[in-house]
């Protein structure tokens, strides 16, 4: 692609962050320069954060519905899994697993919540409200 060819099309993505190009300059050599953005990446990301924002309204149902604990809710909130909030928290896997059932959840002490609070960045009282 010449640098000429480079996609500026107007979108979302320019406010954020040009997005750098390797393209051939008039002397067909390769050099860098910044594209303001393409519809169709825009559209894809869209369409991506579209899917996970679906992902957290279904993650708010099964809290509300006593089918998940809040853990669950603010995992998916904050885009981990249970690995990555394992390794956060310090917890095993198989111990986050457990803490997203509501029962379980239910027996955690302060002390475990505030872990997961301060992992999601709230205060250990707001785990157990949908915000």
């Amino acid at each position: 692609m010449d640098t000429s060819e480079i996609p500026q099309e107007r979108s979302a993505l320019e406010i954020l962050t040009p997005e750098l190009c390797y393209a051939k300059d008039k002397d067909g050599k390769y050099d860098t320069a910044l594209s303001s953005g393409w519809n169709v990446k825009a559209d894809a990301l869209d369409n991506a954060w579209d899917e996970i924002n679906q992902r957290i309204e279904n993650a708010r149902s099964a809290v509300l519905n006593g089918e998940k604990s809040p853990v669950f809710y603010y995992m998916e909130k904050n885009l981990m899994d249970v690995k990555l909030l394992a390794s956060y928290t310090g917890f095993w896997i198989l111990a986050v697993k457990r803490h997203l059932r509501p029962e379980q959840f239910k027996k955690l002490n302060f002390k475990k919540r505030a872990i997961y609070a301060d992992v999601f960045n709230i205060q250990p009282e707001d785990l157990e409200r949908l915000l």
